[in-house]
């Protein structure tokens, strides 16, 4: 073997080093998503940096199996690779490991012995070195998180908007295939999206409804295992015609992730990683971790934390209800609570409704029995009001106008727009209070055959 096997080079002088092959040791501060090269290989890049090179360089990875890529657990693990041949592209040179000849090995950072310096991944042809201990040791001691540069350039999910090229620090709670092997993940970070404006002709909700959710719908013993307070935003993965495993994602982990594109489908937000998104795993006691975690505890012990953001520092007067003393709970509370039958108190919009026309409302004998899709920043359902609920909610006044007023305010339609038949105009429905009950109607699957009623609620505008 040839001295310079057991030479490192700093980032900064490897760089001059174009078609040469290097041996490069650096601290991981973000990752790739892993897809199919235009090949037969898998390919992932790792950028790392060192003391010589604050920017750091890319490492672009092909392998012959998802598994033999790297799999970096959290930013600050360090990285050693061998025989990298240094490229150059227009932007800045990068190095690329070749699957023949190159090797590589994956510490794990963090305070830890020169003792307990043992890889947790490497590839086959990587063979240890006593040596390799204190240069490992050396980059520990030098990096420090940049904590606040990873608050202060991601958005909370309260701040997103619709675009491409956007910073979010989240936990991936789940992950699932929902069609066709295609994974979704379910990213949390305590705060709630925006609320969505909503385009949908009122008369469609009958042909086609708004959804309750993109995904089939999980089981209560994934649902159950949430947090009740903030929004869960589903994140599809965008591979083009490759479909990825889940194997690339990690569940109840702290991520930073770049370059993802937000935008609002049937008036709820959903977010989707690109083939050019880069990840960032962060350690659970990372101070930007325990900083989010510190948000959210605060929000969760507060009396207000389940009311929406948005609705401060008031819902709405158009609604009121006969139990002003019950503490609000969020939908997803409702979801999970253990006991099917019980009653809540919650702040809500309403999104649809069937019928549409107000006129519909009640039956040719004069009993109400409408369905209001219902929405909150954690969840989306359908609750019924019927026969004397309906009339407390409507009261006295049965004419059509009138009630066509109430159900404008409520779905928020100017009345300019329509007395009957609302077209296709842009709706943001008010935060309302309302009061709900959950019930079963087939005792062999009390579960499964949950509804929602609105009960002791009051339409006041």
């Amino acid at each position: 073997m040839r001295v310079d096997d057991y030479k490192f080079m700093d980032i900064v002088d490897a760089m001059a080093c174009v078609n040469q092959r290097v041996n490069l040791i650096g601290v991981v501060v973000e990752t790739g998503v892993p897809k199919r090269s235009k090949g037969t290989d898998y390919f992932c890049s790792v950028k790392i940096i060192d003391e010589s090179r604050a920017s750091g360089i890319h490492i672009n990875f092909f392998a012959a199996s998802m598994e033999r890529l790297p799999q970096v657990e959290n930013v600050g693990d360090i990285l050693l690779v061998s025989h990298v041949v240094v490229k150059t592209r227009p932007s800045e040179p990068y190095a690329l490991f070749n699957k023949t000849f190159s090797h590589f090995a994956l510490f794990e950072g963090g305070d830890s012995s020169i003792e307990e310096l043992v890889p947790y991944q490497t590839s086959s042809r990587y063979k240890p070195r006593d040596d390799d201990k204190k240069f490992i040791m050396k980059l520990k001691k030098w990096y420090i998180p940049q904590n606040t540069n990873v608050l202060n350039e991601t958005l909370f999910l309260r701040e997103i908007k619709e675009a491409e090229n956007l910073k979010l620090f989240c936990k991936i709670l789940h992950i699932s295939n929902v069609k066709d092997n295609e994974p979704m993940l379910f990213v949390w970070d305590g705060t709630d999206t925006p609320p969505a404006p909503l385009e949908a002709k009122l008369e469609d909700e009958m042909e086609s409804p708004l959804p309750l959710q993109f995904e089939p719908s999980l089981s209560r013993d994934i649902l159950c295992t949430f947090p009740t307070v903030g929004t869960i935003l589903r994140m599809s993965v965008n591979q083009g015609n490759e479909k990825l495993g889940l194997q690339c994602f990690r569940p109840n982990k702290w991520v930073k992730l770049t370059n993802v594109k937000c935008e609002v489908r049937s008036a709820l937000w959903i977010a989707t990683l690109m083939p050019f998104s880069k990840i960032s795993y962060m350690r659970d006691d990372d101070d930007a971790v325990t900083s989010r975690l510190r948000s959210y505890n605060e929000r969760y012990a507060s009396k207000w934390g389940r009311m929406p953001f948005t609705s401060f520092p008031w819902s709405s007067d158009i609604t009121g209800t006969s139990h002003s003393d019950v503490p609000f709970v969020t939908l997803m509370d409702i979801l999970t609570y253990p006991e099917v039958m019980y009653k809540y108190r919650c702040v809500v919009r309403v999104v649809a409704t069937i019928p549409c026309r107000a006129v519909d409302f009640r039956s040719p004998s004069g009993v109400y029995r409408v369905r209001l899709t219902l929405e909150d920043p954690t969840a989306r359902i359908h609750a019924f009001l019927y026969a004397e609920d309906g009339v407390n909610f409507f009261g006295n006044d049965h004419s059509v106008d009138v009630l066509t007023k109430k159900r404008n305010k409520l779905l928020g339609v100017s009345n300019d727009d329509g007395m009957q038949s609302v077209e296709n105009v842009t709706r943001n429905p008010p935060w309302i209070q309302c009061c709900l009950f959950s019930y079963y109607i087939n005792e062999s699957d009390v579960w499964g055959s949950r509804n929602y009623r609105i009960t002791d609620t009051t339409c006041l505008g």
